[in-house]
C-alpha cells in the first residue's frame, strides 16, 4: 500500500489527520475531550457556550429516525464565565497530545457575541468557532445571524473586534444563498468556515399523533444532511479561499474524501460518534487512509476540490 500524508494544515494550525469533533458532541468535559483526542480526532471542539447558563429543552432532545439523527439539545451550556475554566482544563490535557482546541460560542445579540469572544478569549483556545446558525432556539433568538449577509457579517465583526485568536463563523444550509453569507463573513474578518450546521426538521410520532421531540422541531444531521453539506460546501470553496471545516453526514472515510473533494480543507464529524462510538475517528481515518492509497492519492491536498475543479 503506498504512502499517505493525512497531515492537515488548517490557519496556523497543523492536525495529525483532518477530523474535527464537531460541537455539541462529546465536548461537555475536559476528559471527554481528552478521550476524543486519543480516539484519533485531529482537532476538538467544545460544546457552544453563551453569555449566561441554559438548562436547555426538557426530554426526549434527540433520536434516530432512520436516516439520521433529529436533536433539539436547547444549546445548553454553563454560561462563558464557566467555560473558561473547562477550556483551560482541556488545553491543559490537549497540549501533551498536540491536538487543537476550538471554542465555540453563542448569543442572542451582535454586543452578546462580542462580549462572549472576548471572555471565551481568556482561555486561548486555539480557534473560536462563531455559532450563527443554531436552528433549536431560533424562536427565541428570532431569525438565526447565518439568515442574512449584514446580520452574519455584523456579529462577525463584533467578535473580530474583542479578540486576536482567529474565527471560523458556522453558516447555516438553509438559506438562498450560501456563498453569499460565506463571502460577507469573509469580507468582516472570518478567518474560516465552519459548514454547516444541522437542518432543521420534524420526525412525528403517527401512533401518539405527536412530534418525538419535546422542542416539536430539531436539527437533522447524519447521512440525510451530507448532499445538502457537500453542495453547500462546494459553494463556499468557489466563492472565498479561506479553509472549510466540511461537517454534515461525515461517518466513514469515503463520506470524508467526498466533502475534502467538494472543497474542505478539514472535516466536522458528529453524528458518526452516535452511530460508531469515539472510536469514529480513528475508523474514519484509516478508511481515508484506505481509500486514497487505493485511488493513488499522496495527501490531501492531491484531492481537495476535486469535485469544483
Amino acid at each position: 500500500m503506498m504512502n499517505v500524508d493525512l497531515t492537515c494544515r488548517f490557519l496556523d494550525l497543523t492536525l495529525d489527520n483532518p477530523t474535527v469533533l464537531a460541537s455539541g458532541i462529546l465536548g461537555t468535559s475536559a476528559t471527554l475531550l481528552e478521550r476524543t483526542a486519543r480516539c484519533g480526532a485531529g482537532a476538538v471542539t467544545a460544546k457552544s457556550c453563551g453569555p449566561e447558563p441554559r438548562a436547555g429543552h426538557p426530554n426526549p432532545v434527540s433520536v434516530d429516525w432512520g436516516g439520521g439523527v433529529i436533536n433539539a439539545i436547547g444549546l445548553t451550556n454553563p454560561g462563558a464565565e464557566e467555560e473558561v475554566h473547562l477550556l483551560r482544563a482541556s488545553k491543559a490535557l490537549l497540549a501533551p497530545l498536540g491536538v487543537p482546541l476550538i471554542a465555540s460560542i453563542f448569543a442572542p445579540t451582535v454586543a452578546q457575541f462580542g462580549e462572549v469572544a472576548r471572555i471565551i478569549s481568556q482561555a486561548e483556545p486555539d480557534l473560536i468557532e462563531v455559532n450563527i446558525s443554531c436552528p433549536n432556539v431560533g424562536d427565541e433568538f428570532g431569525t438565526p445571524f447565518a439568515g442574512s449577509t449584514a446580520s452574519a457579517a455584523a456579529v462577525t465583526a463584533a467578535v473580530k473586534a474583542v479578540t486576536t485568536i482567529p474565527i471560523s463563523v458556522k453558516l447555516a444550509p438553509n438559506v438562498p444563498s450560501i456563498a453569499r453569507i460565506a463571502a460577507a463573513v469573509v469580507e468582516a474578518g472570518a478567518d474560516a468556515i465552519t459548514a454547516v450546521n444541522t437542518m432543521p426538521g420534524m420526525v412525528v410520532d403517527a401512533e401518539a399523533g405527536r412530534p418525538v421531540l419535546s422542542n416539536r422541531m430539531g436539527g437533522i444531521s447524519g447521512p440525510a444532511l451530507k448532499p445538502v453539506a457537500l453542495r453547500c460546501v462546494a459553494e463556499i470553496a468557489a466563492a472565498v479561499s479561506v479553509p472549510i471545516i466540511g461537517t454534515g453526514g461525515v461517518t466513514t472515510g469515503r463520506d470524508a474524501a467526498e466533502m475534502i473533494m467538494a472543497g474542505a480543507t478539514a472535516v466536522g464529524v458528529g453524528t458518526a460518534v452516535w452511530y460508531r462510538g469515539p472510536e469514529a475517528f480513528q475508523q474514519i481515518t484509516a478508511e481515508l487512509r484506505a481509500f486514497m492509497a487505493r485511488q493513488g492519492y499522496p495527501n490531501l491536498e492531491s484531492m481537495r476540490g476535486l469535485a469544483i475543479r
